[in-house]
């Protein structure tokens, strides 16, 4: 690990916890004037996961920021006018258009190495992309069909050269329809000004993290590395021509790292009552929740049922700056389900009402039904919130 220069400063945990929230959209009047872009732009790259409960994760995020903007809203913003790609970032992730040069380290990484032992029939790749250059844009199916008819990763050969396509470069993902990618030629997705891998690594590398700094707000070498899944030795050969600074953040085991504009002002204004998507960017690194908020938060979707101590999908519950509980929904007709909920205290409770009953309506739920209540002290309180939110 590269040695770290003295901090320019030394601020208190409350103060990163603040710089933090105002950074992911999360303190302050929202910008709706930017949108559901900028929103996008503002936090470098929104995470696409398969599960939906309420929404899809990249809906519930800036539902979280914005409050409830249409899902069509979200989704045109998305992905109309070219404003963004689909890439690997944090994981799959909706990115903005800007940002695709500074990806050029990691197309050519997967150029120079095997993938998913899938082999590949001689002449599939060619024809995949002569088929686009022909028809395009189009889906997996479109292409030829996305499976062979075995297990969930057996696919076909098509499949596998478009999904190849897309790591190089060759190929963008423009959109998803029905949940399934569209895919076209870059050369048609990407602007002719941005589409080129002229860029070193190093150039990339200290884009993304001065990027990642910028939307975190402040956090250590692995917040800020993790962010782009870079790894920790990429982050030290370029976090001193970033432009981040290092700070000290009393009561952090580990030495820290700001970008300057979060460090220019107080962080104020009106604080999100709001349930987060697990894979909320404020929220997808577990240490960094557990260290900024003090609050431990695991997805269990890939938990065994039983083994489960929040539920599948349990959303937490951000008021007054920090996470106060969670809840597991689900939906039936028009009934928000809260099969589980947890509280910290009774503080909670009415931040909780105010969340479920919102959440509803953004998803057209005119009833919220509660289940299990880990605190059952809290129960009869918090239906009683709820029907005072509802009414």
């Amino acid at each position: 690990m590269t040695p770290v220069p003295p901090p320019v400063l030394e601020i208190s945990a409350d103060q990163a916890r603040r710089i933090a929230l105002r950074a992911q959209g999360l303190l302050g009047a929202p910008d709706r004037r930017g949108g559901v872009a900028g929103v996008l732009r503002h936090l470098g790259a929104v995470q696409l996961d398969t599960i939906s409960v309420l929404a899809r994760s990249h809906e519930l995020v800036p539902y979280a920021r914005l409050g409830a903007v249409g899902r069509r809203t979200v989704e045109e913003a998305y992905w109309s006018g070219g404003r963004s790609f689909e890439y690997w970032s944090h994981a799959a992730c909706v990115l903005p258009v800007e940002e695709w040069p500074h990806f050029a380290f990691r197309r050519r990484a997967f150029r120079t190495r095997p993938h998913w032992n899938h082999t590949l029939p001689d002449g599939a790749y060619d024809t995949v992309i002569k088929q686009l250059r022909a028809e395009g844009p189009l889906t997996a199916t479109e292409l030829g069909g996305a499976k062979n008819g075995g297990e969930w990763w057996d696919w076909s050969a098509s499949k596998v050269a478009v999904e190849r396509a897309l790591m190089y470069g060759e190929v963008v993902c423009t959109e998803r329809r029905g949940w399934k990618r569209v895919y076209d030629l870059a050369e048609r997705a990407i602007p002719d000004a941005l589409l080129h891998d002229d860029l070193d690594d190093a150039e990339c590398l200290r884009r993304l993290v001065a990027l990642a700094g910028g939307s975190l707000g402040i956090g250590t070498r692995a917040d800020i590395a993790d962010y782009h899944r870079l790894k920790a030795e990429e982050f030290d050969a370029v976090v001193a021509d970033s432009g981040l600074v290092p700070v000290a953040v009393r009561g952090w085991a580990k030495p820290a790292w700001a970008d300057p504009r979060a460090l220019a002002s107080e962080p104020r204004g009106r604080h999100r009552t709001t349930l987060l998507s697990p894979f909320d960017s404020l929220v997808w690194e577990r240490a960094r929740t557990e260290r900024i908020f003090g609050f431990t938060h695991r997805l269990e979707a890939y938990v065994p049922r039983l083994k489960r101590v929040h539920g599948y999908f349990a959303m937490p519950l951000l008021a007054g700056g920090r996470l106060q509980g969670r809840v597991d929904p689900a939906r039936e007709g028009t009934t928000l389900v809260a099969r589980q909920v947890s509280l910290d205290g009774g503080k909670a409770v009415t931040p909780m009402a105010e969340a479920l009953v919102e959440a509803a309506s953004w998803v057209g739920c005119t009833a919220v039904r509660l289940e299990k209540v880990d605190a059952p002290e809290l129960r009869e309180p918090l239906m009683a919130e709820i029907a005072r939110a509802l009414s």
